[in-house]
């Protein structure tokens, strides 16, 4: 699997830390309270936080009772960030590769992800890893770009819009067609992968997990009421998508 380090990008970086800075962004307003929801019980378990970026859910774990947490980055940058702003005594960061994952030696309670699996060129082998490093019973959850946004690809707007520029409906172009996609986003030649609903369920699955929960982006009507230009299009077009899978022992004995 090819390795993507967009994020060691100057321009990349910095646009992504001011963005993070904003008192509204989408990470703290829509995933992050979504993916804390759907957690388990954190409490004296081991966690894997794969792809932790600056390291605010590694963090967040640290500080929910986790006994160890493991952030793993492949970005210098966004390692660096997290050592300075968000460490604790039990928080260890490491530059890695998810693609690298085989390579932990290693196995948790718990393993997360938030908003890093777009990058990854085969999904199905990076779940089947993600398995194989949970200890028994243990639960996977992660966020990543909703299939239906990773659709875009560039040719149309994402949006049709009133002459006032009000979101009408989004528009959805060749949403069957899976594989890589080079849009702008900050930078040209920005890559994410593009897999539809159920190729993300049927490799999930294929990997041995038992989903136990899907949510798909929301926040509060108010919130979006009072930011239209921001969050107007939210309730046309999910941005992120969230899973929570189980260690299954009936597919375990079966290998």
């Amino acid at each position: 699997m090819s390795q993507q380090n967009i994020y060691d990008n100057d321009k990349f970086y910095e646009t992504f830390k001011n963005l993070r800075a904003t008192e509204l962004n989408f990470n703290d307003v829509i995933e992050t309270p979504i993916i804390t929801k759907m957690l388990p019980d954190l409490k004296g378990k081991k966690v894997l936080d794969i792809g932790c970026g600056m390291g605010q859910h590694a963090m967040q774990y640290a500080k929910s009772g986790a006994r160890s947490v493991l952030g793993i980055d492949i970005s210098e940058k966004m390692l660096s960030f997290a050592k300075e702003n968000n460490s604790a005594e039990n928080i260890t960061y490491r530059k890695m590769a998810f693609e690298d994952l085989w390579q932990l030696d290693e196995k948790f309670d718990v393993i997360t992800s938030s908003l890093a699996f777009d990058y990854a060129e085969d999904f199905g082998k990076l779940m089947k890893q993600i398995y194989d490093l949970l200890n028994k019973r243990g639960t996977c959850v992660f966020s990543m770009s909703h299939p239906i946004s990773t659709a875009y690809d560039g040719v149309y707007d994402r949006y049709t819009r009133t002459k006032d520029g009000e979101r009408l409906y989004a528009n959805l172009h060749n949403y069957g067609i899976e594989g890589l996609r080079h849009i702008r986003w900050v930078v040209e030649d920005y890559e994410v992968y593009h897999r539809t609903f159920s190729t993300l369920v049927n490799d999930i699955a294929a990997a041995g997990f038992v989903i136990e929960e899907c949510q798909e982006s929301k926040l509060p009507e108010e919130i979006r009421l009072l930011h239209p230009d921001l969050f107007g299009g939210v309730i046309h077009q999910p941005d992120f998508i969230f899973f929570k899978c189980r260690w299954s022992d009936d597919y375990t004995e079966r290998r």
